[in-house]
C-alpha cells in the first residue's frame, strides 16, 4: 500500500497534501524536494503535512495538542513558518474529509494558532502584520526600495511605478537582499497600485522561486502600501498571476480570503517513497 496524497492549489500556488493522522510519516527534506520536482515527482510549490499538533515536537507553545497542525515545507525542503494559500487548502481538506465539522475553527501553524472560515471561499485570520523597517531588493542590476513586513514570516514589499515595469522583471534569478536584515531569507513582493483598493503583484518566494501567488505576500503587500500612505488599516483586492484574493488589514489582525481547490488524489508508490528518502 502506498502513501496517500492530494494535489491542490490556492490561486495556483500549488501543494501536495500528505495526510498523517498518526504522526508517523517521515517527511525528510529529500522527499519534499523530489515530491515538488515537476519532472521527478508530482510537482508543487510546497508540501502540507496534515498531522495532530501533539505529534509535532517543534510547534509553538501556544498551539494546543488537540488542533490539527499544518506542517508546511517549501519546495527546497526547508521548513516555513506560515503559508496563507496553504492554510486555505489545508482548511478545505479538513472540512471536505470531515476531520472537522464546523465551518469556523482553529488550526496550528509554526506562526501560531490561526482561525479559518470555510465557505465557497476560505478566509484566514493571518494575525497581526508588522512593519519592521525598510531595505532594498536588487533585481536585474537595479535596486528597489522596500518595506519590511512580518506576517509570521519575513517579506520585503517593493512598490513599482507601473504594470509594464512589473511585467518586465526577470524573477528567474532570486532578487538580492540584505542578509543582515533578513538572516533567514525573505519573500520579495513587487507591487503596482492600480487603484486605492486594488493592487497587482508578483512574488519571489524564499526556498521556491517565483510562484503564481503567495498568501502571506498579499497581506504584506497591502500592509506595505498602507504604511506608505501613513495608515495601518484598510483593505484591497490583490491580483496575482494565479488569480485574485481579498485582504483586510487591522491594527491587531489581518485576514486573507480566496479560493482553495483540489485537482487530484491518489497514492505515492511505496518503493518510490522509500528511495526518495535515501
Amino acid at each position: 500500500m502506498g502513501i496517500p496524497f492530494l494535489k491542490g492549489h490556492g490561486t495556483e500556488n500549488d501543494f501536495v497534501v500528505l495526510p498523517d493522522p498518526d504522526g508517523t510519516l517521515d517527511l525528510t527534506p529529500a522527499r519534499v524536494r523530489v515530491l515538488c520536482d515537476r519532472r521527478a515527482g508530482l510537482g508543487a510549490d510546497g508540501v502540507l503535512r496534515v498531522v495532530p499538533a501533539k505529534a509535532v515536537a517543534d510547534r509553538p507553545a501556544e498551539v494546543p495538542d488537540d488542533l490539527w497542525f499544518m506542517d508546511y515545507r517549501n519546495g527546497d525542503g526547508s521548513v516555513a513558518e506560515m503559508c496563507g494559500n496553504g492554510v486555505r487548502v489545508f482548511a478545505r481538506y479538513l472540512v471536505d474529509t470531515g476531520l472537522v465539522t464546523e465551518r469556523e475553527f482553529t488550526i496550528g501553524t509554526r506562526a501560531g494558532v490561526r482561525t479559518v472560515i470555510v465557505d465557497d471561499e476560505v478566509t484566514v485570520g493571518m494575525g497581526r502584520a508588522r512593519v519592521t523597517g525598510s531595505s532594498l531588493a536588487t533585481v536585474g542590476g537595479a535596486s528597489v526600495a522596500g518595506v519590511a513586513v512580518n506576517v509570521g514570516n519575513p517579506h520585503l514589499v517593493c512598490v513599482l511605478e507601473d504594470a509594464d515595469k512589473l511585467a518586465s522583471l526577470d524573477l528567474s534569478v532570486p532578487p538580492a537582499y540584505d542578509p543582515a536584515v533578513f538572516p533567514d531569507g525573505v519573500n520579495v513582493e513587487f507591487v503596482v497600485v492600480e487603484a486605492p483598493d486594488r493592487l497587482r503583484m508578483r512574488v519571489h518566494e524564499r526556498g521556491v522561486g517565483e510562484t503564481r501567488s503567495c498568501g502571506t505576500g498579499t497581506v504584506a503587500a497591502v500592509t506595505g502600501v498602507l504604511y506608505g500612505r501613513g495608515t495601518h488599516t484598510g483593505e484591497a483586492t490583490v491580483d496575482i498571476p494565479g488569480g485574485r484574493v481579498r485582504v483586510t488589514v487591522g491594527p491587531e489582525q489581518s485576514t486573507l480570503s480566496g479560493p482553495a481547490v483540489f485537482v487530484a488524489r491518489g497514492e505515492l508508490d511505496q518503493v518510490w517513497w522509500d528511495r526518495a528518502g535515501e
